[in-house]
């Protein structure tokens, strides 16, 4: 345990802080920008046309939305680099999960 707060330490003491954190302007700018992005999504959903590539278009402006969240709100954007990392590795280890799951669901299919 107290090898991680050593490491955290001194990512902290590397990377001293010289920035701002947002103020409500930039958060009300970014929840407008969400809700573009939702009102993207509703409307790709009901174009016929885009049904062929709308899991795609949808994963994308999700992980857009995402991205935008977790760098603003949840602050990674303004933390250091090791909280990035881990939230990084802990989204790929899921998206391993998931992805092992469902091909062997899919083998039983």
């Amino acid at each position: 345990m107290s090898d991680i707060v050593a490491a955290v330490e001194a990512d902290a003491a590397a990377h001293p802080v010289e920035h701002v954190h947002p103020g409500p302007w930039e958060y009300l700018k970014i929840a407008f920008i969400l809700a573009l992005l939702t009102a993207l999504e509703v409307s790709v959903y009901y174009l016929s046309s885009l049904k062929s590539i709308l899991p795609g278009v949808l994963i994308g402006l999700a992980i857009v939305k995402f991205s935008l969240v977790a760098l603003y709100f949840m602050h990674l954007k303004f933390d250091t680099r090791l909280f990035r990392r881990l939230l990084t590795l802990g989204i790929i280890l899921a998206i391993t999960v998931y992805t092992i799951a469902i091909t062997t669901l899919f083998k039983y299919l």
